[in-house]
């Protein structure tokens, strides 16, 4: 081989060197400025139906204290279960499809679904289409609320963290675990955490 011949492959490899490093930081920075969704984690045996993540929530969205219009809700329809109720993020958001007016969207930054008060007109569809039944009629205003996630550090979270309860807690949202299929209704949820702290017998009984 030639003296040419073996600068050219130096040169070559060097070139390939360069351009493989250039993809390899590219593809090191997206993962770096990539913002990862978040999820509110559930554990329903840890609520202790204190509503402080309902108090926070109000606060933070309409100024003061007002469970009716916190974006989460906490059911108790047996003594002794909580359950808190509040967006799943379902895949597909099946609400944000079901939405005739485009009120509803899902936030590319969080993962959230978002609703533009001046465009819902509250007809209720996006109830309907959620699997929890969780979209609920503002109090006063003639608009869905829908739990945005704070812009991704959710208020009812800190709430419950701060009281050591757990119940909440917020996690990287997964994307091979479908949400969907964790997006029940407060009455079945109900049944299903009953026969887990009360027993099956018990909770028949209690449920019927």
């Amino acid at each position: 081989m030639t003296e040419e011949k073996i600068e050219r492959r130096r040169e070559y490899k060097e070139w390939l060197h360069n351009e493989n490093k250039g993809v390899e930081e590219a593809i090191s920075k997206l993962k770096t400025n990539r913002k990862d969704h978040v999820w509110i984690k559930r554990n329903y045996e840890n609520c202790s139906g204190c509503r402080r993540c309902e108090i926070a929530c109000s606060l933070h969205h309409e100024g003061k204290i007002w469970p009716e219009a916190s974006r989460i809700r906490v059911f108790m329809l047996v003594p002794g279960v909580e359950i808190p109720s509040l967006c799943f993020q379902c895949e597909g958001y099946p609400c944000v499809e079901a939405c005739p007016t485009e009120a509803l969207s899902a936030n590319s930054q969080t993962g959230a679904v978002n609703v533009d008060a001046s465009k819902c007109t509250a007809c209720g569809l996006c109830i309907q289409a959620c699997p929890g039944s969780v979209p609920h009629l503002h109090p006063e205003e003639n608009h869905i609320i829908i739990c945005d996630l704070c812009n991704g550090k959710p208020k009812c979270v800190k709430a419950c963290q701060e009281g050591q309860w757990n119940a909440l807690m917020l996690i990287t949202r997964k994307k091979d675990t479908p949400l969907k299929t964790l997006a029940k209704t407060p009455q079945e949820l109900t049944h299903e955490i009953a026969k887990q702290l009360l027993g099956e017998t018990t909770a028949k009984e209690v449920i019927g």
